[in-house]
């Protein structure tokens, strides 16, 4: 297949690298040193899973040099997909369809509101991983998983083409859930957990799943997020949270999310499109959402100065 990934971060600098290592048509679309060292040297990922270089890699930051493709990974952080969603219109042609693998879970309406319905489907990643170095990721933990389906949960012969192709893939395991809106509810359901409570004790999943008040803090979380997915008719099944907890306490112990690592490295974060969505929608659908605001309420000044909006020192 003939495939973008628009941003070749943590995400889809392993997952598109996985597509191009089993032999899949990959286009890489960066910027900066990153991209400058992807065109000199390849992409270099150091996996759990087996180390690996692309090399040439097919890079750059026009999506117009690329032309139509097959398919769109969206790889980029969830605030930067409406703007994603219109440079990659030079890609989209009548078939083209785009697979969003952000952490939140408004992507796929972005998407659609700038592409059309037609071209959007749904989808979602597992794995920690980050950029270590220009043109180099490191996937440091959890089995890489991806997950992906036609938003009406129809059958559909290009999604079976795209799953085949990750199937070809090493150091992957990939997916077509019944109904794509509970799989990344269920995703989001982890995430939003993990990196609200990691960001705010700014402890590693071994730490704050183990020292019991954080632990119940946590629990709180995970139940709130829980009762406004099923205020939007989100299916998820009654043991979510039991489940999500269980998995928790399989990560690594100095498990990560990059939301959690960005607002400790003061940078932009999804703070917004993970504890905030949570709080937002729970206030839209008159759901209680407590422990998430007191997460999203404890970090908004830092992610207010990261993004210049506010200024302080400490």
């Amino acid at each position: 297949m003939r495939v973008a990934v628009f941003g070749a971060g943590g995400v889809g600098g392993y997952f598109g690298g996985r597509l191009a290592q089993a032999g899949e048509d990959i286009f890489f679309i960066a910027r900066g040193d990153h991209l400058r060292a992807m065109r000199e040297h390849g992409l270099r990922v150091d996996s759990i899973k087996g180390d690996f270089v692309i090399h040439p890699a097919q890079a750059t930051d026009d999506p117009a040099e690329i032309g139509i493709v097959d398919a769109v990974l969206v790889c980029v952080k969830a605030w930067d997909v409406p703007a994603a969603a219109q440079a990659m219109r030079p890609m989209i042609g009548p078939e083209t369809f785009v697979v969003p693998l952000e952490n939140g879970v408004e992507a796929p309406e972005q998407l659609v509101g700038t592409l059309g319905a037609e071209h959007v489907l749904g989808g979602l990643a597992r794995i920690i991983s980050a950029i270590v170095g220009p043109g180099h990721i490191r996937h440091s933990g959890i089995e890489p998983y991806v997950a992906f389906g036609e938003l009406d949960r129809r059958p559909s012969e290009r999604v079976e083409r795209l799953r085949q192709a990750f199937a070809r893939a090493q150091g992957v395991t990939v997916e077509v859930p019944p109904d794509i809106r509970v799989a990344m509810w269920d995703k989001f359901l982890f995430i939003a957990g993990v990196s609200g409570v990691g960001a705010v004790t700014r402890a590693p999943a071994g730490i704050f799943r183990s020292i019991p008040p954080t632990r119940q803090l946590l629990e709180q979380v995970l139940s709130e997020i829980f009762a406004v997915a099923r205020a939007r008719d989100i299916a998820l099944p009654a043991d979510s949270v039991a489940k999500t907890m269980a998995y928790i306490d399989t990560l690594p112990p100095n498990g990560t999310s990059s939301m959690q690592r960005d607002i400790i490295a003061g940078r932009p974060s999804e703070l917004d499109y993970q504890n905030g969505t949570v709080v937002r929608l729970g206030q839209e659908l008159g759901v209680a959402t407590p422990a998430n605001a007191f997460i999203y309420a404890s970090l908004l000044p830092q992610e207010q100065r990261a993004r210049g909006q506010v200024q302080f020192s400490i």
